[in-house]
């Protein structure tokens, strides 16, 4: 497996998406519900695509259920992450330093060893896209405290994507085909955590559906499509590779936070696109 010009543009749009439904969840007024309200529009979405998608393979379905699983501690970390800090700082943490961990595991888990220059790439990315986390440094004690909340919550979060990231490359590998995996996948991957804020909060994230259903539904359909993509390159090149390269999503992570966000020092973050970019090309030399 090789990573081609067509594989690395359409992770690169799955990057984008994923940047936006992240700055979905952080620009609305309630982090777990948001969070809650995309996990239960995917099943929502998903449902109806089971009509004309065929049931992945039986041999994929452990790998299902085992990330359906890992991904309430996904959500719960993630709306944690968003609550204390910025998408700025939380995000890029989350996305940088997950690669790093598939990269390590990788040869372990799926039995995928990367050349010189692949490894190259990977560091120069999860490098690149970790100096975006703190470009802007800490402004004040109270603003400390809060920086590392969600440090350690993103990554909690770093950890909790490289185990699904894993599972996921693997599972797809056998599921007959990337578009049986993702859509079978959403139905019941948000259900869960979704469910236990409901129960926790039924009527709080009923009126929150009420009146924010729509940004619930947008969310939940970049979601579904940004790892969709991602699923679909893992069956062509190394699982490690596509985790590196979806993690560009912090460069529009970081312009989204500084531009729509305001959460300034744009300036700053550019020598982490910088080293970012000169992976990219790392990745392809």
């Amino acid at each position: 497996m090789e990573l081609t010009f067509g594989v690395t543009f359409a992770v690169l749009g799955a990057a984008l998406l994923h940047a936006a439904w992240n700055a979905l969840i952080k620009s609305g007024r309630d982090p777990l519900l948001d969070t809650a309200l995309v996990a239960l529009s995917g099943t929502l979405v998903a449902l109806p695509l089971t009509l004309f998608v065929e049931a992945p393979a039986r041999e994929s379905w452990p790998y299902i259920l085992a990330t359906v699983v890992v991904h309430v501690g996904y959500y719960a970390a993630l709306a944690a992450a968003y609550r204390a800090g910025d998408l700025s700082h939380g995000y890029p943490i989350m996305r940088g330093v997950a690669p790093l961990m598939v990269a390590l595991v990788s040869g372990l888990w799926i039995g995928e060893q990367l050349a010189a220059g692949a490894w190259t790439g990977v560091v120069l990315i999860s490098g690149g896209v970790l100096s975006l986390a703190f470009a802007g440094g800490r402004r004040g004690e109270a603003a400390g405290r809060n920086a590392a909340a969600a440090t350690r919550w993103a990554l909690a979060c770093a950890a909790i994507i490289a185990v699904y990231t894993l599972i996921d490359g693997a599972g797809v590998r056998v599921s007959g085909g990337a578009e049986r995996y993702a859509v079978w996948l959403f139905v019941f991957l948000g259900l869960p955590f979704g469910l236990a804020v409901l129960a926790m909060k039924r009527g709080v994230l009923l009126r929150h559906a009420a009146q924010y259903w729509r940004r619930g539904v947008a969310g939940s359909m970049m979601s579904g499509l940004a790892y969709g993509i991602a699923l679909w390159a893992m069956t062509r090149a190394p699982v490690a590779i596509v985790a590196a390269l979806r993690e560009t999503s912090v460069i529009f992570g970081a312009l989204i936070g500084a531009w729509l966000l305001k959460e300034g020092h744009l300036k700053a973050r550019l020598a982490g696109a910088a080293a970012v970019l000169a992976g990219l090309i790392a990745l392809k030399l």
